[in-house]
């Protein structure tokens, strides 16, 4: 069988014929060392056509599309032109060896033409890219060495500035530099404590703030010049008349060293350090919270900003985060514990960055590793929607945020929640309508379910069969009355915990009051054709009730 060799260059599409070859003969290891003698190679590789491309953009684009594993109409026309033609109904005498196996799939589908991709022709279009400058004929020397470079550089371009509007490596930084302010500004403050309570020792216990401890201090400087004279300006310092009071009464009597003047000077100049340090901290968190609602606002509503971000830094950006499973996501950032449990065979973490979120901390501790799981589960939802919508929307990561909060609700109260069906329906109308207020989409759902139960009623009413039988919110047909057997399967369902993500499993939680009403509804609703069988079991369950 004739083996036939694709070869994407910067210049263009080329065709190579591999003749003379025998299973015998496709040893990787010989290739691999006859490839760098051109008279060895030569006699073997043919070239047997050649295509170039139109112009430095049409390069780009069939670039990307080898990439994305994509047969563009040039390349199928080259082919096709090409090789050799093949009688309708019979097998192709020859194979086509690429080295994408992507594309070679692609190519098959498309033109049934046989495509291989193994070591041995990866070996043959090494050779192919170390030489292919002598098998074109006219080839001016640093002529395919510019096209390369030039198809490097714009396809490089084109890379980085993918998807410009969402640059979520500002938010990766922002992250960081937040983390490292909050320790730098934490050793600070006490760096100043310690330093100025050699001369105040008694502010420390009166002003417990760190930003305010350093602005008093600066404010201050010397205790024994605090007089009653600078007492409007220290409780506009402090905020508090009473606290100002004290700490003119403690300086009065302090215990403290008196300083030099230059070391009053550094330690102002420390404090006002630490003071601009807080100040940029703020605005950099108010930077983090401008750019989470652009790059991630359903993320940002559904579990705050700077959780949001940390996940998006650790996952190394918004479209891996999106790429992750839930269980994956759920214990990001907690990999040690993770490989620990997993060597020792001990217990697996439940959690990992989520736990800072409050939804965690408000749960129970039996009900911390259902309420990560369960939250991480709507966090892969909303990154998913974040990354792949265009429209720059916090519906969804609303109406999450509530679905969460219902989840707590079922955790300790046992009230049932929404179904994620109806929950999207409404966060999709929310988005499709913003002008539309967002109290009005919980409030339309009755009217639909009351509209259902007039027409089932209007059905029996009329004497009409009904197509299925009336279900209860678990999903069961109250069209007979259930055996014992079945009736302890389903307690014992229900004291269950729902463990599932879905918010089916949460309606199991019925009380077994509201499950006997929704069967004697049933039973009123089943039509007067029903079969003999069901009406003597209807009439005995009558009996035992009376």
């Amino acid at each position: 069988m004739a083996l036939y060799l694709l070869y994407e260059s910067a210049s263009g599409y080329a065709l190579l014929e591999a003749h003379g070859l025998d299973e015998i003969g496709q040893n990787t290891e010989a290739v691999r060392n006859s490839v760098a003698d051109l008279n060895r190679f030569g006699k073997v590789v043919k070239l047997a056509a050649f295509t170039p491309f139109e112009s430095a953009l049409d390069a780009l684009n069939q670039c990307n599309a080898i990439t994305e594993g994509q047969m563009t109409d040039e390349l199928r026309n080259f082919l096709e032109r090409s090789l050799p033609k093949v009688k309708e109904g019979k097998k192709p005498k020859f194979s086509l060896g690429v080295a994408e196996p992507k594309i070679g799939s692609h190519i098959f589908e498309a033109t049934k033409i046989p495509c291989q991709s193994n070591e041995f022709v990866l070996e043959l279009l090494r050779g192919v890219r170390l030489h292919f400058d002598k098998f074109i004929e006219n080839l001016k020397d640093g002529d395919l060495e510019k096209a390369q470079l030039g198809l490097g550089h714009s396809y490089s371009r084109a890379k980085v500035k993918f998807n410009v509007n969402r640059v979520d490596n500002m938010v990766i930084q922002a992250i960081f530099l937040l983390d490292t302010l909050d320790k730098d500004i934490n050793s600070f403050s006490m760096r100043v404590r310690e330093w100025y309570s050699w001369h105040f020792p008694e502010l420390v216990k009166i002003v417990n703030d760190n930003y305010l401890y350093a602005k008093v201090s600066k404010f201050i400087e010397n205790k024994s010049e605090l007089s009653e004279d600078k007492l409007p300006g220290l409780i506009d310092t402090v905020g508090d008349e009473d606290k100002a009071k004290e700490i003119v009464e403690a300086a009065k009597a302090s215990m403290g060293q008196d300083l030099s003047p230059v070391d009053l000077i550094n330690v102002k100049q420390f404090a006002q350090r630490v003071m601009d340090l807080s100040e940029y901290r703020k605005k950099l968190y108010d930077y983090l919270v401008t750019k989470m609602n652009d790059i991630a606002p359903n993320l940002a509503a559904l579990i705050g900003e700077v959780v949001g971000a940390r996940l998006i830094s650790h996952a190394g950006s918004l479209t891996n985060l999106a790429k992750c499973p839930s269980s994956t996501l759920q214990i990001l950032g907690a990999e040690k514990a993770l490989f620990r449990a997993l060597k020792t065979r001990g217990n697996t973490p439940k959690y990992g960055l989520i736990f800072h979120s409050s939804f965690i901390g408000r749960a129970s501790a039996r009900n911390k590793g259902r309420m990560a799981r369960y939250l991480a589960n709507k966090c892969s939802i909303a990154s998913r929607i974040d990354c792949f919508l265009e429209k720059n929307t916090t519906a969804y990561g609303e109406k999450l945020r509530e679905q969460v909060e219902e989840r707590l609700d079922f955790y300790d109260k046992g009230v049932a929640p929404r179904k994620n069906l109806d929950v999207m329906k409404a966060a999709f109308e929310v988005a499709q309508n913003n002008d539309m207020d967002v109290e009005k989409a919980p409030a339309e759902t009755p009217v639909k379910k009351s509209k259902k139960k007039k027409s089932k009623a209007e059905a029996t009413e009329n004497g009409d069969p009904m197509d299925e039988p009336v279900a209860d919110m678990n999903g069961d047909a109250n069209d007979e009355p259930k055996s014992g057997k079945k009736k302890k399967k389903e307690k014992q369902k229900l004291e269950q915990e729902p463990d599932a993500e879905q918010d089916e499993a949460a309606e199991d939680g019925m009380t077994e009051k509201k499950k006997r009403k929704s069967k004697d509804k049933g039973l009123q609703d089943v039509p007067a054709a029903a079969s003999e069988g069901k009406k003597k079991k209807k009439k005995s369950r009558t009996g035992d009730g009376e």
